[in-house]
């Protein structure tokens, strides 16, 4: 009986021993990790990501992206602009302009565009240095124009819903995008392969978002593409593209492509 309570009480204590050492590496995990996502957070905060909305929506349609950008720390500026009114000339240097100033105690500015809002950044960007520039992320941009424009731009009503930035979206070497040359910064294109405008994607050739074709999202001089199952007026709502934009952000590469892209990049 005597034996079988000193059997009884040393394997309690063993027990009780394995226990709270399991509780303690449970403790000092989570203390690093809370202090990993403090550092990263302070890092972040230091740093602001200007968000451009795409042609004829406003900055409700980045409200999602905006947020998951203020959960990982960054300062936002979700700029709404009135993308129907003007030329691409006019509207990036009064939007973007505008948004920077709301940006200018930030060491390092990023940007995350969707559609024309792309455009827009190129266009600032072939006129303006920003020395504080960090990386941009485009979300199915017209890099080389779209035959939507191409095909659809004499019909009537065309200018009237899209306004004067829509009809320079074109794929003609005139074209706005077309004029604007390769990329001299860091930046990250997301293209979509999904359509839910099937009258459109008939315009297009290859893959495409039912907007933009997939070949006419890239960029010469980008630092990553990656193609996903999105489409080009809801892509920016997807988590998986939200978690790319965040990956891209802070490595200067996409996720899944970071075994052929950028291994050593810096991370801000």
């Amino acid at each position: 009986m005597i034996k079988f309570r000193l059997q009884s009480f040393f394997i309690t204590a063993i027990l009780f021993i394995f226990v709270q050492a399991c509780q303690s590496v449970t403790s000092q995990d989570k203390t690093q990790q809370a202090e990993k996502l403090l550092k990263n957070n302070n890092i972040n905060n230091q740093q602001c990501v200007i968000l451009l909305h795409g042609l004829a929506r406003g900055k409700r349609s980045l409200a999602k992206m905006t947020n998951a950008l203020e959960n990982a720390g960054y300062a936002t500026v979700n700029y709404a602009y009135p993308s129907r009114q003007y030329v691409i000339e006019t509207l990036s240097e009064n939007a973007i302009t505008a948004a920077l100033a709301q940006c200018n105690k930030h060491t390092r500015i990023h940007f995350v565009t969707h559609s024309l809002g792309g455009i827009l950044v190129r266009q600032y960007l072939a006129k303006h240095d920003l020395a504080n520039l960090g990386r941009v992320v485009m979300l199915g941009p017209p890099n080389k124009g779209s035959q939507v424009v191409d095909k659809l731009k004499r019909v009537p009503g065309f200018k009237a819903i899209n306004g004067p930035a829509g009809l320079q979206l074109g794929t003609d070497e005139n074209s706005v995008p077309n004029t604007l040359g390769a990329a001299n910064f860091e930046v990250g294109v997301i293209a979509g392969t999904r359509s839910i405008n099937p009258i459109l994607s008939t315009l297009l050739p290859g893959q495409d978002d039912g907007k933009v074709s997939l070949s006419h999202t890239k960029l010469d001089g980008m630092a990553d593409h990656i193609a996903l199952p999105v489409t080009h007026p809801l892509m920016m709502d997807n988590p998986r593209v939200i978690k790319e934009t965040l990956h891209f952000l802070q490595y200067g590469s996409f996720q899944s492509n970071k075994n052929l892209k950028s291994k050593h990049a810096t991370t801000w």
